[in-house]
């Protein structure tokens, strides 16, 4: 924890400092710091071993995002929904986080896209841990060769 610490308040360059600028900042740094890396295990690294290996999933990266907020003494929170693409309708699921800026609100980052705002993103559940926000979850009753494969597919639509 000490050295996750010690990299967010490395984008601090000056006190006092611009608050958007160092949000901004610090989401590049995530999505430079960290290539994507796409996991089907469940659940999530921890913000050091993100860190320490430089890979992780839209999960890993909203994690260490806000765990490094945290560390600066944001409050932040994590986002599980859909990433919308115009060109092709049918969303994919994806993770971000939201830092609670006074006088703005909550502020979208998306460090995995490096984007701040959520033009593209439609969010399913909100919650401090991530543990909390599973958009689907349930249970299975039967045997692995019952079911050989699960496809969940989002398509958008205007709303009128």
């Amino acid at each position: 924890m000490q050295r996750l610490r010690g990299w967010a308040k490395s984008f601090v360059h000056a006190n006092p400092t611009d608050t958007l600028s160092l949000l901004k900042d610090l989401n590049a740094g995530v999505s430079a710091a960290v290539s994507y890396q796409s996991r089907e295990v469940e659940g999530t690294q921890s913000p050091s071993h993100t860190l320490n290996s430089g890979r992780g999933s839209c999960r890993d990266m909203a994690v260490l995002f806000a765990e490094a907020a945290r560390a600066l003494n944001f409050a932040a929170r994590i986002v599980s929904g859909y990433l919308y693409n115009p060109t092709n309708p049918m969303g994919t699921t994806h993770a971000w986080a939201e830092v609670f800026v006074p006088g703005a609100g909550w502020i979208t980052f998306d460090p995995t896209n490096r984007q701040m705002g959520g033009f593209n993103l439609i969010p399913v559940a909100v919650a401090r841990d991530l543990a909390q926000v599973m958009p689907v979850s349930g249970n299975y009753i039967g045997t692995s060769a019952d079911m050989a494969r699960l496809t969940v597919a989002v398509q958008v639509t205007p709303h009128e």
